[in-house]
């Protein structure tokens, strides 16, 4: 039903169609408006338009009575990539117990990024708390933290926080300090020491080469630095981001925490409840960052640690031959 409103109110933007005739005459309301223009236009379509009044009043009126005003088509649908969605607030959920390191997450994000090797900005990591417990993968992301300190010393505002919760880079502005990378309490950003490789530009035109903060449809620039970026390109398309749909297992679910839904492509569940249900938690919350990703606890694992074991040295000849 909201997906239909949107639509009807889309519609009727694009149709170009503005009642402009209140706030111009001072005291007079919509109804008696309206009441004059049907004694007064002979010209009527016979098509009527429902319209509220200022006082919540339901009223007709004729459709040759409403102006049309040039109004750009899609207008409300466009955003600033520094401003970000606004009314979103995006978040992930990763559930440890799902995770086989099969790396299809890191192969798509690589892929979709032109980054390879230790440049991956997904890596997923063996993890054991001690001897005496079971072994685990966990995938790590950036945290796109709601009080990122990333963003509070970057000296050029290279990186910057979205309203929507997306925190970026925008490597045309950063220097290379480096400053952001030694105030990640995560260590999840990496640096460009050189030009992208020969496999990575190989069928790549670097004439014009200019990334944006939104797409990276482009290598990064040498000297910079670079982070998960939550995919943001795919997001304003209404999409999920490459790692989530190339999780064979459904590690990754993505969401609005304002709309407490998130999703792994397959299924899409309250998030709130899920987090509740599988005693989701924060990385380092003591900090005070305020992460956006959550993980579920490696708990009733589908299968044994060793089935999903995939050699890490031999993973970037898999990649290519793939």
């Amino acid at each position: 039903m909201e997906d239909n409103n949107k639509n009807s109110r889309r519609k009727f933007l694009d149709k170009g169609l503005k009642l402009g005739l209140v706030t111009a005459i001072g005291g007079i309301g919509l109804s008696k408006i309206a009441t004059k223009l049907n004694a007064s236009n002979d010209n009527h379509s016979g098509e009527k338009m429902e319209l509220m009044t200022t006082d919540g009043t339901l009223i007709q009126v004729d459709s040759s009575e409403v102006m049309e005003m040039n109004h750009p088509k899609n207008d409300d649908e466009k955003y600033n990539v520094r401003e970000g969605m606004p009314n979103r607030k995006f978040v992930m959920v990763i559930d440890l117990a799902k995770c086989k390191n099969a790396l299809k997450c890191v192969s798509a994000c690589n892929k979709h990024h032109y980054i390879t090797g230790e440049n991956a900005w997904l890596k997923v990591h063996k993890m054991q708390e001690s001897k005496d417990t079971a072994s685990y993968w966990m995938p790590r992301t950036c945290m796109h933290c709601d009080q990122p300190a990333c963003v509070t010393v970057c000296p050029v505002d290279a990186t910057f926080k979205r309203r929507d919760g997306l925190v970026l880079i925008d490597n045309e502005r950063c220097i290379g300090c480096r400053f952001c990378m030694a105030a990640c309490p995560y260590s999840t950003r990496v640096f460009n020491w050189g030009e992208p490789g020969q496999e990575v530009t190989l069928n790549m035109d670097m004439t014009n080469h200019t990334p944006s903060p939104e797409y990276t449809g482009m290598p990064s620039i040498k000297g910079t630095v670079d982070k998960c970026d939550f995919c943001p390109h795919t997001i304003d398309k209404g999409e999920l981001p490459h790692c989530v749909t190339a999780c064979p297992n459904g590690v990754f679910y993505f969401g609005d925490k304002y709309e407490d839904t998130v999703s792994n492509g397959e299924v899409t569940l309250r998030l709130s409840k899920l987090l509740e249900d599988k005693a989701g938690y924060r990385l380092l919350e003591e900090l005070g960052t305020a992460p956006s990703v959550y993980y579920l606890p490696p708990v009733d694992r589908l299968v044994d640690f060793k089935d999903g074991l995939k050699d890490y040295k031999k993973f970037e000849s898999v990649e290519k031959s793939e």
